[in-house]
């Protein structure tokens, strides 16, 4: 199937993300991979919680999938998910978080920038024709 955009195939974070910025918003969205992760997995692993040890060992792959910008939508999400899942089972500081929540939101929303395994494998290429117009 054609994109829309102009590339020659369809793929699924070419149309969420219209972009992948390198320099410096690039690297602010590797620190905001890297709070996302710091923050879900410091909640979870907090001595003052009451949670299983199921929800730390969920968030620690979704961490590292976040950390590398891989899938990063779907992590986000599914980290969002497991956040909320795990605080309505426990009695945890909801200030944490909500931090850690809106670090991941923002972060699904946002993409995963240039230095991420989604940008090497879904970023934008130039597509040469030798049609000539």
């Amino acid at each position: 199937m054609p994109d829309p955009i102009g590339g020659a195939a369809w793929c699924p974070l070419r149309r969420p993300y219209s972009m992948f910025p390198g320099g410096l918003p690039g690297i602010a969205l590797v620190l905001l991979r890297i709070s996302a992760t710091a923050t879900s997995v410091v909640t979870a692993s907090g001595s003052y919680h009451d949670r299983p040890m199921w929800y730390l060992w969920t968030l620690i792959p979704l961490g590292a999938a976040l950390c590398a910008g891989f899938l990063t939508p779907l992590a986000a999400l599914l980290t969002i998910a497991v956040q909320l899942f795990g605080f309505s089972a426990s009695s945890s500081n909801w200030v944490w978080l909500a931090a850690s929540l809106l670090n991941t939101l923002a972060l699904a929303l946002i993409g995963p920038g240039a230095y991420s395994v989604d940008a090497l494998r879904f970023g934008r290429r130039l597509l040469m024709s030798n049609r000539p117009d």
